[in-house]
């Protein structure tokens, strides 16, 4: 019997939606899990592990993303792959909002 993925629905919430920076570190972070992790967005499926896959998503600011994983790290892919987006993302803009006031 085979186990339901993993998912969760993300918005992307910083200004400049899924650039390339955040596009490398999600790579990065999925990379490092024992899981097929993957990005749908609308009738689009991408690998979580590819940054041109991702980039050519073009999610921008507000966009929806549903996250689906499965393998033995599944649940905490979602889970780490979720705070990524949800908290480490939106502090880009606080970052680059910091670094326009000098």
């Amino acid at each position: 019997m085979q186990t339901p993925p993993a998912t969760r629905v993300l918005v992307i919430r910083n200004r400049q939606g899924m650039h390339a920076r955040p596009a490398e570190m999600f790579v990065r972070l999925s990379s490092s899990f024992d899981a097929k992790i993957e990005i749908v967005k609308e009738d689009r499926r991408v690998s979580a592990n590819s940054i041109i896959d991702l980039l050519t998503l073009g999610a921008t600011q507000g966009t929806q993303l549903t996250l689906e994983a499965e393998g033995p790290d599944a649940e905490k892919a979602v889970e780490a792959l979720a705070d990524l987006v949800e908290n480490v993302f939106p502090q880009e803009d606080e970052q680059q909002d910091s670094q326009g006031e000098d």
